[in-house]
């Protein structure tokens, strides 16, 4: 079996995971691994990347430049990667791994170049404009779409890092232009952000899976959202508040004692390598739904609602500019 698998913000601790384990595994596949920044002289993170490609000359990759911070660049991605795909440069996609993400806490609101909050269009908007634009390139006998999730998702699950959760603002426009944060604070809006863009890529893949179940050339193709669990060694705790960097790395020195006894922290090889099986294991083959780990579980209430689904989806829709030409989806408003 081959096929193409795509992975966005491959240079990522969970990323750095993911690959090693599909580059040891996996190597009847080709792997398109996007970064923002291509360049090892410029990115540490990409020359870390590359350095670990280096272990597996045989493998079939592509390494890729992709800002999600700007929606006028994923759409030529898309378009050029399904132009090489047609050509069968490429074989057609297997997988498409949304792994990206960002967030800023104490460093405040961030917007992107569509003048959009960061946070939310890196996480979400950007992969769900992706997707869409890609499913016409995808295997319609087994194609999967592999969102990530977190435990932040849960508006009723406290998180100790933030006094504030995820929520659906009753003006969805929020969610791209949020209002100001209140100085006291800041570090824990950034992070309700954060929670919030979860929120959003597990409402995408549960009304996803609905409508390419009802989309007869699509509806082999599935979509599951994953709960990698926390990652403490990650090196976006940096942009924690100092109390939280601190508890991260006191578990993060624990952890070859605490992996054997909890999932709710993992290592980012343990994680990546239940990634890598999610995304093309044939065990996971037509399996659609929440996961922590490779354990189904039930994803937060609210993003199993229809009717939050339907305004998500419409407000992407707009916020992304599509039009029902950039995808082959006949279910889409």
């Amino acid at each position: 079996m081959s096929g193409t698998v795509v992975i966005t913000g491959a240079n990522g601790s969970l990323a750095l995971g993911f690959v090693e384990s599909f580059l040891s595994k996996y190597r009847q596949y080709t792997l398109v691994a996007t970064v923002r920044n291509p360049s090892p002289e410029k990115d540490p993170n990409t020359a870390k990347l590359l350095s670990m490609v280096t272990k597996y000359p045989e493998a079939n990759f592509h390494l890729e430049a992709l800002d999600l911070g700007n929606l006028a660049n994923v759409r030529s991605f898309a378009e050029k990667l399904s132009t090489r795909i047609v050509s069968k440069e490429l074989p057609h996609i297997t997988a498409i791994v949304c792994n990206a993400c960002t967030w800023s806490l104490e460093s405040g609101q961030k917007f992107t170049l569509d003048n959009y909050e960061t946070t939310f269009q890196v996480c979400h908007l950007s992969h769900y404009l992706l997707v869409l634009k890609l499913l016409g390139s995808m295997d319609t006998t087994s194609g999967r779409i592999v969102m990530l999730g977190s435990i932040t998702h849960y508006a009723d699950k406290p998180n100790p890092l933030s006094s504030l959760g995820p929520y659906f603002p009753d003006d969805f426009e929020e969610l791209v232009k949020p209002m100001l944060d209140p100085p006291k604070i800041v570090h824990d809006r950034g992070f309700q952000r954060y929670a919030t863009a979860k929120l959003a890529n597990v409402t995408f893949a549960n009304d996803l899976n609905k409508r390419l179940q009802t989309d007869p050339k699509l509806s082999h193709i599935t979509a599951t959202a994953m709960d990698p669990g926390g990652l403490p060694s990650s090196r976006a705790q940096a942009g924690q508040k100092k109390s939280g960097r601190v508890l991260m790395g006191t578990i993060n020195l624990l952890m070859p004692v605490l992996k054997h006894c909890t999932t709710a922290f993992r290592t980012t090889e343990d994680a990546g390598r239940d990634l890598v099986s999610l995304s093309v294991d044939p065990a996971f083959r037509g399996k659609r739904g929440y996961y922590v780990g490779l354990k189904t579980d039930s994803a937060a209430p609210v993003s199993q609602d229809p009717g939050m689904q339907k305004k998500l989806w419409e407000r992407c829709w707009r916020w992304a500019g599509l039009t029902p030409a950039e995808t082959v989806l006949q279910n889409i408003l």
